[in-house]
């Protein structure tokens, strides 16, 4: 199977234009993902000790959504954030290496 041919599997997992990558834009997606991460956890630590509070629950899943969606749509896009990352094709050696972007 050709490199395109494993590009195009079908599953959605396609990047949109792969040699335009909007560094801005991933770079932003992928912070606020951090964010809504950071948030959830200190959510889920306030929760360990004030279980009753709704607020803070309704809160924690609504991140826990927004984030959900947010890696879904980053994935779709720029590839996998992790290895868990559900596709059909392996993905990992497609990206250049952190030292080869020029970002180590």
């Amino acid at each position: 199977m050709s490199i395109e041919e494993n590009r195009n599997c079908g599953c959605g997992c396609e990047q949109v234009e792969e040699n335009i990558v909007d560094c801005d834009a991933r770079r932003e997606m992928a912070n606020e993902i951090r964010c809504l991460e950071f948030a959830i956890t200190e959510l889920a630590l306030y929760l360990d000790t004030h279980p009753e509070d709704q607020k803070a629950l309704c809160l924690h899943r609504k991140y826990c959504k927004q984030v959900k969606d947010l890696k879904d749509k980053y994935q779709k896009v720029y590839g996998p954030l992790t290895i868990n990352y559900p596709c059909n094709k392996w993905r990992w050696l497609e990206e250049p290496w952190p030292w080869e972007r020029g970002n180590f």
